[in-house]
């Protein structure tokens, strides 16, 4: 029969790696250097495997320790969340945990945030951004409530989450005021050599705005090739190439990088999904984004 696991001596095992060493650890625990010790080699000892080396005068996680550490962290990372959370609900404020794609437009996740920051009742928004593949994973291990992301999970994925559109919008040619006049005219044939800036190749809009190109044999300079589309606007707003926008955002882009619409890329749609971890929404900020969409309020182009 195995041993239980001592989750103290997990927690302490946890600080030592995050301090960097025994003495340091001992010292915001509050503890003694020779209890912390100890705790640990009871803790080896259950496990059935060294979690540390002495590498000089520093202690260094093994293997065993590397893997070790990636669970801790979880745990004690959720415990925190928990105790935040739980600290929350008795003073009547909701907390929304988000992961955003890093290939969410951030004009499109205010967009799909904005109801949440109109209820009545008050609520802390935390947004995390990242690769959807790690957003997904954190998603699982419950660390986040939705993700925000332009793809759905396709069919038969492994983990159990499930997609909600919430928009879709048409795609609009858009630059800088003096770039957009001389493309505007003879749109979207005069496109052949006009500088773009596009998304990545692994970005789930690339390969609809490549088609696009081909189906009306143009041939774009690209100038530059962005993940983050945030990046994307930044560098279009300096004037160096067109980019691509949804329609339903672009009097914000407008406003906010101050570019022109050239002209609408027809039959290129953009979708918008938030992923969560149960089919039937329950966490009342998530039912007022869902509750917005259904009322029309994030508008699709």
């Amino acid at each position: 029969m195995k041993n239980e696991l001592n989750f103290r001596h997990l927690y302490y095992f946890w600080v030592v790696a995050k301090e960097g060493g025994i003495t340091r650890a001992a010292e915001r625990l509050g503890l003694a250097v020779q209890t912390v010790s100890a705790q640990l080699t009871l803790l080896e000892q259950s496990l059935g495997k060294a979690l540390f080396a002495q590498q000089g005068r520093r202690l260094v996680l093994t293997e065993a320790g590397r893997l070790a550490m990636n669970y801790a962290d979880q745990i004690f990372l959720l415990s925190e969340q928990m105790q935040e959370a739980l600290h929350e609900a008795d003073s009547g404020r909701l907390r929304l945990t988000v992961g955003i794609s890093d290939s969410l437009p951030k004009l499109s996740a205010y967009r799909m945030l904005e109801a949440v920051t109109q209820m009545d009742r008050p609520v802390r928004l935390v947004c995390y951004e990242d690769q959807f593949e790690a957003l997904l994973a954190d998603l699982a291990l419950h660390k986040l409530d939705v993700v925000l992301t332009d793809r759905e999970v396709r069919a038969g994925a492994t983990m159990k989450v499930f997609s909600h559109r919430l928009f879709d919008s048409e795609l609009v040619v858009v630059g800088v005021p003096a770039l957009a006049e001389v493309y505007r005219e003879g749109f979207p044939n005069n496109l052949n050599g006009a500088p773009f800036l596009l998304p990545t190749r692994n970005n789930a809009l690339r390969g609809k705005i490549d088609e696009w190109f081909v189906q009306h044999g143009v041939r774009p300079d690209v100038v530059g090739e962005f993940e983050d589309n945030a990046l994307v606007n930044t560098f279009g707003r300096r004037g160096l190439g067109l980019f691509f926008a949804p329609a339903a955002l672009a009097p914000d882009v407008a406003e906010q990088f101050g570019a022109a619409q050239v002209g609408v890329a027809a039959g290129v749609r953009e979708q918008f999904y938030m992923i969560s971890n149960d089919r039937k929404i329950q966490h009342p900020a998530v039912e007022a984004m869902l509750a917005a969409v259904h009322d029309g309020t994030p508008a699709a182009g």
